[in-house]
């Protein structure tokens, strides 16, 4: 079974994001095995914007394998319609990629050193979502890219 994992900046506090989140997650199980792993939002820390950007990225870095593939949600990504994005997804599927890590960033965004190793950035938007929005949306994405992937009535 295909595995993602969707590492995210920061935790979430909600209860109306978690049980979105946990739904689709619920719904996504019979596709893929999928783990959101949270990184330590080193903002609180007081650390200036460049440290705080790297202190996140090493913390990032350090839980991806060498060869993992690797997607980056950023606002200088390119953007996909849904069915560009599950075709993309198929791709990755098709050519072994297991896992797919995808990753949001913090609210200072991603270090050099993450843009560098990533294989690809995607953004949902030029409009700037809240973190905990953005992993909502990003879970219900995913849903609805294997929907259109197994021709499975939902996105239409």
């Amino acid at each position: 079974m295909i595995k993602i994992n969707i590492f995210a900046v920061g935790s979430i506090k909600e209860k109306f994001f978690k049980d979105g989140i946990d739904e689709y997650i619920k719904r996504l199980s019979k596709f893929c095995e999928i783990k959101i792993i949270e990184i330590k939002d080193q903002k609180i820390q007081g650390l200036g914007e460049k440290t705080t950007k790297d202190k996140e990225g090493e913390d990032l870095l350090q839980k991806i394998k060498q060869n993992d593939y690797l997607v980056l949600m950023d606002l200088h990504g390119k953007e996909y319609t849904s069915e560009e994005f599950s075709q993309n997804l198929s791709n990755l599927i098709d050519l072994g990629r297991s896992p797919i890590n995808i990753a949001i960033g913090g609210s200072l965004g991603f270090s050099e050193k993450v843009i560098k190793r990533a294989n690809s950035r995607i953004c949902f938007s030029k409009m700037t979502f809240p973190h905990q929005m953005a992993r909502l949306i990003l879970v219900e994405q995913i849903y609805r890219a294997f929907k259109i992937i197994n021709k499975e009535a939902y996105h239409h």
